[in-house]
């Protein structure tokens, strides 16, 4: 009970591609995002479509076995939510590609997405469904 109940506290958010590659690396002002997720304080949302999408990026940024290694970290933590979403909202039209995160989030009841891709701004004047959307670098002053 005390480790469901620790869950529920956390704070589940969507995390875009740009800003999973921005926490990673140990310099990164960003970091404490990574390491709270590692340390089991935050949740993350991803379905398979995100998940891929990691995969790619980081392979193409850094390595495939670096790449390899996130994905086994992100889905060996019990603080990672698998979402399978059941319906497609399409409400970026700028970037269909990015509707992926806005499908999770809304489907796994994420409290906000976190990206600093300004496609995401549509999102600011939906008013159904509501979906909060934050940069990166308020994300991280909010937690402070």
């Amino acid at each position: 009970m005390e480790n469901a109940t620790r869950q529920s506290l956390m704070r589940r958010i969507v995390l875009d591609t740009n800003c999973l590659v921005a926490i990673l690396p140990s310099k990164s002002v960003y970091h404490s995002v990574w390491t709270d997720f590692l340390e089991e304080r935050i949740e993350f949302s991803v379905s398979n479509e995100i998940l891929a999408e990691y995969e790619e990026i980081i392979s193409i940024k850094t390595n495939h076995p670096f790449a390899e290694a996130i994905i086994k970290t992100l889905i060996n933590k019990p603080n990672l939510l698998r979402v399978t979403p059941t319906w497609r909202f399409g409400l970026i039209e700028a970037d269909p590609d990015d509707n992926k995160f806005v499908d999770c989030a809304i489907c796994g009841g994420a409290e906000l997405i976190v990206s600093n891709d300004k496609h995401f701004n549509v999102l600011n004047e939906t008013d159904f469904p509501f979906v909060r959307v934050q940069r990166l670098q308020d994300f991280i002053k909010e937690k402070q």
